[in-house]
């Protein structure tokens, strides 16, 4: 989590020396929209081969904090994980662990309408309560003689907050570790040490390391201690400037089976410019592409729900930044698995598949500034149609073309700079 100083209500951290990452490596911003061609370039067959199953998706979603900010309004919540016209559809809330026992019942109103809608809550704490902590170097980490007190305190919640009406999915055992100069530090040695010591007394699934960055040496010591394995339901990571070749994870396949993969925060491209910028925004888009295909990751959380730079703006209504998660969000819904498909026919177009058994769903990218014309082949598949949405310039969400297949096959047109989402009928 990363915010911009001078904000009301909100810790004043620098952006600058945390978010450089970003500016090394997040893809660069393509150019001014561009008018559709004619006749688009035919694109490489893009084959999606929906026998070949790759991970389960449990969701996608976002943060509220109202620690920091304001908490979502009555209507807000609906357009937040509502899955009906002008609405996100996700399916994922995150929320906050406050050190402080008295701020939680901030943090139910929110929860509790998203667990009505069917979303998954989980949490996650910056900071144990003050009298269980200790500097050291300048930080803060937590007492070695309170371990069992802080499994405690994380267990207060999970138990305050399903009082309440709201069955946490999921906690974390610190929100980036390694990350921590606002906030408790841990290392990869003292996360291990919990999850062995401690981490099996909590009432609900149990979430690390949350690095800012994807950092394997932070993960790999829990995947490499059985003891410490055990008592970790879900490997959760951020995504801030991770390099698209840091995705992968060998390790995690190789000893992760029966655990959860989540990516559970980050803000992508940025957040100083609008998220209705354009084309600017397909970089989200881009990203969440990047964070399925590569990285495996089962959930897409962002940040916070409701900012300037965020899926949802300040006054309510859907972003082009958040237009794009609700691509895959409103559509890719929990219990769905990614599943095989040509995933870069050409360059700056990323193709996704996705299917829950009898509905396949299809997220096409074009990054460039022509239309494309993208022929199609389900494995396995005979004759139907497709319902379709695109979000480019000048729509939003909306309605498109429908699309006819015939034995497997059909062809369709991305138009310039756009998302477009496929949806058997």
């Amino acid at each position: 989590m990363m915010l911009l100083p001078g904000r009301t209500n909100e810790p004043r951290f620098d952006p600058v020396s945390r978010r450089a990452f970003l500016t090394l490596s997040a893809t660069a911003a393509v150019g001014a929209a561009g008018l559709v061609s004619a006749q688009p370039a035919a694109a490489a067959q893009v084959l999606v081969q929906p026998s070949i199953r790759q991970q389960t998706i449990q969701g996608f979603g976002g943060m509220n904090h109202t620690a920091w900010i304001s908490d979502l309004t009555a209507a807000q919540r609906e357009t937040a994980f509502g899955n009906g016209a002008g609405q996100l559809g996700f399916t994922i809330l995150r929320i906050p662990v406050h050190e402080d026992p008295a701020r939680w019942a901030g943090e139910v109103a929110t929860a509790k309408r998203a667990t009505e809608l069917g979303a998954k809550v989980f949490a996650s704490p910056w900071n144990p309560p003050a009298s269980m902590t200790e500097t050291f170097s300048g930080g803060k980490r937590l007492r070695y003689d309170q371990y069992g007190n802080y499994a405690r305190h994380l267990n207060d919640f999970v138990r305050y907050m399903r009082d309440r009406g709201v069955p946490l999915y999921g906690i974390s055992v610190q929100n980036e570790p390694d990350y921590a100069h606002d906030w408790t530090a841990w290392t990869p040695a003292e996360i291990v040490r919990f999850l062995r010591e401690n981490a099996g007394s909590i009432e609900a699934r149990v979430i690390a390391p949350e690095s800012f960055q994807y950092r394997k040496n932070l993960s790999d010591p829990i995947l490499n201690d059985p003891a410490a394995l055990a008592n970790v339901d879900i490997l959760g990571a951020h995504l801030y400037g991770t390099p698209t070749s840091d995705l992968a994870y060998p390790l995690f396949v190789q000893k992760g089976a029966g655990k959860e993969l989540w990516m559970t925060e980050v803000y992508h491209p940025n957040s100083t410019d609008s998220a209705d910028l354009w084309p600017q925004s397909l970089a989200t888009g881009e990203n969440m592409h990047n964070a399925l295909l590569h990285g495996r990751f089962q959930a897409y959380v962002w940040w916070y729900i409701r900012r300037s730079y965020g899926p949802m703006r300040e006054d309510g209504q859907i972003s082009k930044r958040g237009a794009n998660m609700a691509h895959f969000s409103k559509w890719v819904r929990p219990g769905y698995w990614r599943v095989t498909a040509t995933a870069n026919p050409e360059s700056n177009v990323f193709v996704t598949a996705f299917t829950n058994g009898s509905k396949l769903v299809i997220v096409a990218i074009n990054k460039t500034s022509a239309g494309v014309y993208v022929p199609f082949s389900v494995e396995g598949a005979g004759s139907g149609a497709f319902s379709t949405w695109v979000t480019d310039a000048s729509r939003t969400l909306a309605p498109y073309n429908r699309v006819v297949m015939t034995n497997g096959a059909f062809g369709s047109e991305l138009p310039a700079q756009s998302i477009r989402t496929f949806v058997t009928e």
